[in-house]
Parts: structure tokens; sequence; C-alpha cells
């Protein structure tokens, strides 16, 4: 029973708000990269979709070649896509690039004037930059690139108002081509640079005789730029970290070379003005791992840390919040289908939470954006079960790891529920609110205050007084989520913390704390499902949800820690 109790609980905490992401959908496939927040708090994201003439054409094609070439010239086909969300989720506007082969934007940036840079290639090889007003409309285009394959990654701002596109291209074996540095790979790392106006100030490539491809890059703040990208050879998958000046004259050049297959995956700068890249490594049985690797300008190493998790997990994106913690998106994958994933770090890059969204088969974010307000933006994909169409995925985030939904116009309609739920929770347990056993917050929250119903430091498993009072408050709690079956969504059973810790340094002891927290979380609902019967048990299944705070919550009275107060168990009700 242990067993199943511990699954059910990972279960839960991984798997938690799935419902209040977004979905786009359109008739044929369609992906978001890329997020940025405007101005007045819309959000804007940019990607591609797909779009098909309906019915007959009068044109005979002789071969799917010639077709894909037409589809690349028209208004069908793959198109660059911009979708502007209001506050509440709803579309405010979207736009199609009326542009000619731009067919995949892969990144959006914000310009002073509230419009916006977007970068892209075509299906036929060649880049794209332009520049849109704040309703999404071109201002203008600059196609760019060489005589070869050409895809762009990312593009990055620069302190200047310009740009700079990141990506690859494929080898030119034209010695005349002033294009053409070094290499004779399949790629080598190619850089544009342009200005505010979108006037091209350089356009250079690097590599070596192997595979090289420009993954990411940023401006340092003396106007240098680190680029992180990959070299592959034989079956050698190595990282190149390269800082060029403003010009792009190459200053240093490490490969870092492992037996392991590594990915590189994001570059960013941090408010200490150092640096994080996260890349993709292969564990010893063949998983995809999340590493994190802090160094400053000089190339020495802070921190190396690789998060194990159970799951094959990778970041995509990730941004830094500004008490330096940071916030990563993905996917995750087990045998059976792919998640989006969410992860929460600390300024140690140790891992405070995680979330995966999503249902059967593939769901994962490709983008995050930290809004103002200090929530969080992800955008991505989702293919739902049974399908082959991507659709376009999107959700709003906390810190805690968990979704929020977008505010709607059942928001007045959702408080009344909640209002209505608070009155009857206090009118259930008006016996033990009165006889301060118990305290009922206006958030649905239930905290046990009575100082026999807390727990000892250190302890997690519950006494006999604990077990008694918890037995008595589900014979009337379970009937009570019965009848408010429609209007609940879920019962969280939160473990609380104080601070101490036998005088421990601040990282051991808020990570004992949190691992305490949590078996407190846990030693309720097990006790709770134990005692229940088996019709109870699968009801409480679809309801049950444990989490720990550690101390981050604790109890402050006359601008004191009350400890004992502090570790304590919160029962909170989560309204639909």
């Amino acid at each position: 029973m242990k067993h199943i109790l511990l699954f059910f609980l990972l279960y839960n905490i991984l798997y938690a708000d799935k419902e209040n992401t977004l979905i786009l959908s359109k008739p044929f496939d369609s992906v978001l990269y890329a997020v940025t927040q405007n101005y007045d708090d819309t959000i804007s994201a940019i990607g591609y979709s797909n779009q098909y003439k309906q019915g007959s054409s009068s044109r005979t094609y002789t071969s799917a070649f010639e077709y894909l070439a037409d589809a690349s010239q028209n208004k069908y086909g793959k198109k660059s896509y911009l979708v502007t969300l209001k506050q509440n989720g709803k579309v405010k506007y979207e736009r199609f690039a009326n542009i000619n082969d731009f067919n995949e934007a892969v990144a959006i940036l914000k310009t002073p004037q509230n419009g916006y840079f977007i970068g892209g290639y075509t299906f036929n090889g060649s880049l794209l930059l332009a520049k849109l007003d704040p309703l999404g409309h071109t201002l203008f285009v600059r196609k760019f690139g060489t005589k070869n394959y050409d895809r762009m990654n990312n593009l990055i701002p620069l302190s200047d108002g310009g740009v700079l596109a990141v990506g690859s291209s494929t080898t030119s074996r034209d010695t005349y081509d002033p294009m053409f540095r070094t290499g004779l790979g399949l790629n080598d790392i190619f850089l544009t640079r342009f200005d505010k106006n979108g006037r091209m100030l350089w356009s250079k490539k690097y590599g070596t005789q192997y595979d090289d491809r420009g993954i990411d890059a940023v401006e340092a703040y003396d106007g240098s730029i680190v680029v992180i990208a990959s070299t592959t050879y034989d079956k050698h998958h190595d990282v190149t970290l390269m800082r060029i000046g403003e010009n792009g004259n190459k200053i240093w050049l490490n490969h870092f070379q492992l037996d392991i297959l590594i990915q590189p995956k994001k570059i960013i700068r941090l408010h200490d003005n150092n640096f994080l890249a996260v890349l993709s490594q292969q564990s010893n049985v063949g998983k995809k791992q999340i590493r994190l690797i802090k160094f400053d300008l000089q190339k020495n190493v802070l921190i190396d840390n690789t998060i194990h998790t159970y799951y094959e997990s990778e970041i995509n994106d990730i941004k830094e919040y500004a008490n330096s913690t940071l916030i990563g998106v993905g996917q995750t994958k087990d045998r059976y289908n792919t998640d989006a994933l969410v992860m929460v770090l600390d300024n140690k890059l140790e891992m405070i939470c995680q979330n995966h969204f999503g249902a059967k088969n593939v769901d994962l974010f490709n983008g995050v954006t930290i809004l103002r307000n200090s929530d969080a933006i992800a955008v991505g994909l989702t293919i739902p079960n049974n399908s082959q169409v991507k659709n376009m995925y999107i959700a709003k985030l906390r810190s805690n790891c968990l979704a929020i939904p977008f505010k709607t116009q059942t928001q007045k309609i959702q408080k009344s529920l909640h209002v209505n739920l608070y009155k009857a929770l206090q009118k259930t347990f008006s016996k033990e609110i009165a006889q301060k056993k118990i305290m009922i917050k206006k958030d649905l929250s239930i905290t046990l205050i009575d100082p026999k119903l807390l727990f000892h430091v250190g302890v997690y498993h519950l006494n006999k007084n604990q077990k008694k009072f918890l037995k008595q408050l589900s014979e009337k709690l379970i009937p009570f989520l019965e009848q408010y079956r429609q209007k609940i969504q879920g019962l969280e059973i939160i473990g609380h913390t104080s601070s101490e810790w036998d005088h421990s340094p601040f990282d051991k002891g808020y990570k004992n704390n949190m691992q305490l927290s949590l078996k407190r979380a846990y030693s309720v609902v097990s006790y709770l499902f134990d005692i229940q019967d088996t019709k109870t048990k699968k009801f409480l299944t679809k309801l049950l949800k444990a989490s720990g705070y550690s101390y981050a919550k604790r109890i402050i009275k006359n601008n004191r820690e009350d400890k004992k107060h502090s570790r304590r168990i919160v029962i909170k009700i989560i309204p639909r």
C-alpha cells in the first residue's frame, strides 16, 4: 500500500493543473516557438501555421516538388504566424506573414515602439528579419543569407537597439564567396548583426572541419557576445562556446569534448552578469537529462549541476526572476507519451519544483517569458490523443510551477462560487472553529491550529491526537466534498515546517525542511486514504494532491517566528 500511495502522491505533484492550459487549434499543423509581453499587458507569440486552399485547383502539378515550390510562393502552405492574446486568453488579433517564403518564425523581440522584430527562415533555406508595428503589420523585411541552405535558431536583442541572428549555414565551397571563413563540414555557425533600422552591419561564419551549428547567443555587459553552438563528428556531440567582439571578431573559443551525447539548448545572461548555459545530456542508461553550467566572461565555471529526474527531461528555454530564481520550460518523456515540463530552480541551480502538463500523446513547451507581475507564460505545441495535428499550446504559470487560469468572463461567477464554498465550510465546521481546533480562510484553506494537532520538531508521523481528529474531520469533509463535487476540482494537503534545523547551513536546512514538509503531507494523505472504504478511496483519487512548502510560509507573530504553529498541516479545497 505504501508504494501505491507514494506513486499516487508523485502523480498528483507532477500532473497538476492540466485544465488551466490554453489550446489554440487550426485545421492543420500550428506551433508556437517564442512569446513576449506587450506594453498593454497583452501577450504576443510567434510560430507557424499551415494554410491550404480549400476545394479544387485549376492548376495541375507534375511533381510534389513543383507543388511545394508553388505553395512557398503564395499565401498557402506553411506560414509564419503571430497571435496576440488579451489577459483573459481571448485572441485580440492574429497575423499570417504577408511575405513570400516566410515559412517559419522562431523568435520575437519587443521594440521600444511596442512593435516587434521577428526572425525565421524560408522553405528554400533563406533567412528573414521583419519589423512589425504594434498591430503586427509589416514595416520592413530583410532577406539575407548565403547561396546555400541556412537556418535561424534565435534572434537576440542588443543594447544598441539592434538584433543578432544566430543559426547555421551549409558550408560554402566557393573560395570566392566572401562569406567563406573556415570549415568544410556539413554546417558552420552563422551570425548576422543588424542595427535598429534593419541595416546589416556584418554577417560571418565560424566553424571547424566538422558539423557546427549556432544555437543561441547573448550580449555581455561590455558589448561582446557569447555564443553557444554544437559541434558534431563521428559519434561525438560536443558543445562550443565562443566570445566575439561587437564587430564579430573572435575573442576566445572553447570546445567541450565529452564521452556522452550532449546538446546545447540555451544561453542567458544572469543578473550578476555571469552566464548560464542549458544543455541536454544523455545519462548512462540513455535518458536525456538537464545540465546547467554557470560561468563568467573569462570562461571560469562557477556551477556545474545536472538535474536528475525520473523521466527523460529537457529544457528548451529559461528565464531569470528578479530574485535570481529561474524558470525553465521544455518536455519530459516516458515510454508512453511526452508532456510539457516546467521547472523552477534556485540561484544555486538546484530544483525547487517541477510540473508536467498534458494528457496522452505529445505536449511540450518551446519558449517562456516572465511577466511584469512575476507570473510567466509558456508556449509550445500539443498533439491530442488519436490525432496527428499539432496545435498551439499556452500556459500561464506561477513561480511554484503551477498553472493559473486566464481571466475569463466567468470570473464573477467563480468568485461567487468561492464565497459560497467558504460560507458552507464555515457552517460545516462551526464546532471545530469555535473549539479553536482549526481556522478556515477565504482561500478555502483549513489550518490545524490546536497545539495538540501540531508536529514536534523533526517529526512527521501522526500521533494519536492527530489521527483521532483527522478521522473526525474526514467524517464531515468527505460528505462536503461529495455534496459539492461538481464545484470542486481538488483537495490539497500541504505540509509546513519551522525554520530551524540543527544550525545547518541555509541550503541544507531549506532542503531538509522541504523533505520534512512533504513527509508530513504524505502522512496525512496516507492516513486519510487508509481509513476510507473502497468507494471513497476511488473518489479521493480524483481529488487528492500533496505538497510541501518547507518553511516558506511560517507563522509570524509580533515580528517573530511562531515555530510551534509553523509546524502544521493545511487542507485546501481547490474550486473549479
